[in-house]
């Protein structure tokens, strides 16, 4: 039997006439193509208003059950941040001296990047991720669902929430990341699912001239042939 939900509102979208539709998604398009990632940051401050806000949006992403499996902690503190990239250097310099196949490595060589991550203190904040892999209510543990894919959504909306806020961010991935539980002291329920600085971007910064694949590289449409 199903359950009968009764706490509904009326939903108000927002719908534009085709024109005005397809100049916005093209203009998108065109704004989202600008999105690079960022090794060289500036340390200038940003309003604390900004961050809450590039976090609370990213809040609004869908999740399992709207159980909203998620925590954003955010990390400006000098002394914290100096440890963060301690741990993270130790674990990627292991990574780039054995843990990483030859063919990785020679995957990573376009981007000239190596086990010194800098930007983890020259950032003014350091925005980490942490999926709950269940939630606890009074102590008891409740089921969250299709955690991974809640949560990888949340950050796609984070990267173009920072983007859109002029501000650039990397995706850092130190692997395993058990570091940032501990040095943050987050519950039992919680494990880490991305490194993430946000920052302006040096003035002296560089990034790789990559292409992005083409659509017909990416998109297979399946047409209606009636």
């Amino acid at each position: 039997m199903s359950q009968e939900v009764s706490d509904f509102i009326p939903y108000k979208g927002i719908r534009y006439p085709k024109a005005e539709m397809l100049k916005r998604s093209r203009e998108f398009y065109q704004f989202m193509d600008k999105r690079r990632t960022v090794r060289d940051f500036s340390d200038k401050k940003i309003p604390k208003e900004v961050i809450d806000n590039i976090v609370l949006a990213a809040a609004t992403a869908p999740s399992g059950a709207h159980k909203q499996p998620w925590t954003f902690c955010i990390v400006s503190d000098p002394g914290i941040k100096a440890k963060i990239r301690e741990a993270a250097e130790q674990e990627e310099y292991e990574n780039y001296n054995g843990r990483m196949s030859e063919e990785w490595l020679e995957d990573l060589q376009p981007f000239g990047t190596d086990w010194h991550k800098p930007f983890l203190e020259t950032a003014p904040y350091l925005i980490i991720i942490f999926k709950k892999a269940y939630d606890l209510v009074n102590g008891e543990k409740h089921k969250n669902y299709y955690v991974n894919e809640s949560v990888g959504i949340a950050t796609g909306v984070l990267l173009t929430a920072i983007h859109n806020a002029g501000l650039v961010s990397l995706t850092h991935t130190p692997s395993p990341m058990n570091f940032l539980h501990e040095i943050l002291d987050r519950p039992e329920n919680e494990r880490a699912f991305l490194l993430i600085p946000v920052g302006y971007a040096d003035k002296e910064a560089k990034v790789p001239n990559l292409q992005r694949k083409t659509k017909e590289e990416v998109v297979v449409y399946y047409k209606d042939k009636s």
